[in-house]
């Protein structure tokens, strides 16, 4: 953690920035190892040219933030303590320019801060720290191959579950019951099993519809593990299905594996896209599929980089990103294969596992 810190001065410094003020709990952990989920109430670390780090947090979480956090200087304050008056006292006397989060301050929380800190000018750190979570280290690299082990085992027990007559929503509760049973720290978003016509909807909500026989039964599912995010889609046939079914499946497939062979360092995520893009239209579904190809991973489930068309930043050795290229036909199913890849030094390794070929289920 303090390597993180250093590097952040580091880019503080370049930025002309002296004091930022991180209120994302994620970017918390991220600095300083603790880990809190602090509701309505005021959590922050201040970093700056001027002091040591100070890490501010609800008196109620102060002595797990005591154990945890790398940043040893601890404030705290009560639910009848004004947060950002103490703030005040923890920063530097005078501050031109403060560093925030947009994305995160909402505009009570920012008018608040503003009336106690008055600071001459506020600037957006969101740049700053995207361009420090993009790049995973070995450590968490390690912490998101555990995660996709987790999601892996539990949708094997699952899916060998799977008879016609089974709801929707009952697979989704039994999926979640096994993510927690092997350890993992829960979903790293709402679970979708999608049956049928409503495998076509790429965000469909699961429900009372029930597996059929002759169908597609897609599963698009993830779990937190160590603080970090995994995501994976699988899409399987229950009993026989038709040949054009069949067809999307093989052409997705193919979108996939096109795409995974295009990776390496120095290529931009446009071109990532189009190779895997190019295959479906080749099959004359393009306009079946209708989203990015995927989205970088790490302790959201979907952050930067945005793999699609538009993007020409290139790819750098280290950044995790999902590949999931899908096609959806209206009122008759839709198939998307989903993997999660790290860049390397000369190419690329796919953490997800789980096999991709067309597999008959449900018997």
């Amino acid at each position: 953690m303090t390597n993180r810190i250093n590097q952040l001065y580091t880019l503080m410094q370049a930025s002309g920035m002296s004091t930022l003020l991180i209120t994302e709990p994620k970017h918390v952990y991220y600095f300083t190892g603790f880990a809190c989920d602090p509701h309505e109430r005021f959590l922050g670390l201040i970093i700056s040219t001027e002091q040591e780090p100070v890490l501010i947090v609800p008196a109620l979480d102060a002595e797990a933030a005591s154990q945890e956090s790398s940043v040893k200087r601890i404030a705290t304050h009560t639910d009848t303590d004004n947060p950002y008056t103490i703030l005040k006292q923890h920063l530097p006397a005078s501050i031109h320019t403060l560093g925030i989060e947009k994305e995160h301050l909402s505009v009570v929380r920012f008018e608040a801060l503003s009336a106690v800190v008055q600071a001459n000018a506020y600037i957006d750190a969101g740049d700053l720290l995207r361009s420090m979570r993009m790049r995973k280290s070995a450590d968490e690299i390690a912490r998101m191959k555990e995660a996709v082990r987790l999601v892996e085992a539990a949708l094997h027990t699952v899916v060998s579950q799977v008879k016609v007559g089974v709801t929707e929503i009952e697979l989704v509760a039994e999926l979640e019951y096994q993510m927690k049973k092997l350890g993992a720290d829960g979903p790293s978003f709402d679970t979708m099993v999608l049956a049928g016509e409503k495998s076509a909807l790429p965000h469909g909500n699961p429900g009372t519809r029930k597996v059929q026989a002759n169908e597609l039964l897609l599963f698009d599912l993830g779990v937190y593990a160590n603080g970090y995010a995994s995501d994976i889609t699988r899409t399987f046939a229950v009993g026989d299905i038709d040949d054009q079914l069949k067809e999307i499946y093989n052409t997705t497939l193919q979108a996939n594996l096109a795409a995974i062979a295009a990776v390496r360092p120095g290529v931009t995520y446009a071109s990532i896209d189009r190779a895997a893009r190019q295959v479906i239209e080749d099959q004359g579904y393009g306009q079946y599929f209708m989203h990015r190809l995927g989205h970088g991973l790490g302790m959201d489930v979907h952050e930067y980089p945005g793999v699609h068309a538009n993007n020409e930043d290139l790819l750098q050795e280290g950044v995790v990103f999902t590949i999931e290229p899908g096609i959806y036909l209206p009122n008759r199913g839709g198939v998307r294969i989903e993997d999660d890849v790290v860049v390397t030094a000369d190419g690329i390794e796919i953490l997800t596992t789980y096999p991709k070929e067309l597999t008959i289920i449900g018997g």
